[in-house]
């Protein structure tokens, strides 16, 4: 009986670790694979060497720098295994954009591929490299529907921030009056000239709450209030 009950839990187990491994993350996966063979390669060699198998040591330290520091083992490479055949990832190019989407995380994730920002991530765009990055590709639709379908996902709320911002801007220069930067800040805050700090601070709070980036609001936006915030307590 001990037996079938040990042979039981050992099914569970197995059946288990078979769960946890199918999801987890592919590249933590590969990542630990390329420890396991390329530190046993690496355990070997150092015992071939107190065996003095110089030969065997050698071979084996070779693997082993291969595998942990290049990724490779021979022709196969372990980065092909995270990134080359998931059936969850779709991608769509244009003559500017590339664009993948992880079905499973629901990341959307984009490159692009021509004109002055050719090799960029769009991650690393801001602010006015996403504005004329929209003024260069206006004139190819396909790669305009991709980007706000980036910008929808990364950058919640990019519309209405750069729509407010325009409209500020042909304000301070159509009334034919400076802009007020002070005004501006209490503005955006949505405070009364003259407002103490803890009701500046209270606000600011208030705001992000609904913004903040880490909770899936807009980066744009809470840049906006924050620059608001430091302002005002900066007077």
């Amino acid at each position: 009986m001990s037996w079938i009950f040990l042979g039981t839990l050992g099914l569970i187990g197995l059946l288990w670790l078979g769960y946890a491994l199918r999801n987890m993350d592919r590249r933590l996966l590969v990542r630990g694979l390329r420890w396991i063979v390329g530190g046993g390669a690496a355990a070997i060699a150092a015992a071939a060497l107190l065996f003095r198998r110089i030969d065997i040591a050698m071979i084996l330290g070779a693997v082993a720098a291969s595998v942990l520091f290049r990724g490779r083992l021979g022709q196969f490479s372990f980065d092909s295994l995270s990134s080359g055949s998931s059936a969850n990832v779709s991608k769509v190019r244009s003559r500017y954009l590339a664009m993948e989407l992880d079905h499973d995380t629901g990341e959307l994730t984009g490159r692009i591929l021509d004109g002055q920002f050719a090799g960029w991530d769009l991650m690393d765009l801001g602010e006015n490299e996403t504005r004329v990055l929209i003024d260069e590709i206006g004139h190819d639709a396909e790669s305009v529907n991709l980007l706000e379908s980036w910008l929808d996902t990364n950058r919640a709320g990019w519309r209405e921030y750069f729509a407010e911002q325009d409209a500020g801007g042909a304000t301070a220069t159509g009334g034919g009056s400076a802009r007020d930067p002070v005004a501006e800040a209490y503005a955006v805050l949505g405070l009364e000239p003259g407002a103490s700090d803890e009701e500046i601070k209270a606000a600011h709070r208030e705001l992000m709450k609904g913004v903040h980036p880490d909770r899936g609001g807009s980066e744009f936006l809470a840049a906006k209030i924050n620059e608001a915030r430091d302002l005002l307590l900066g007077r």
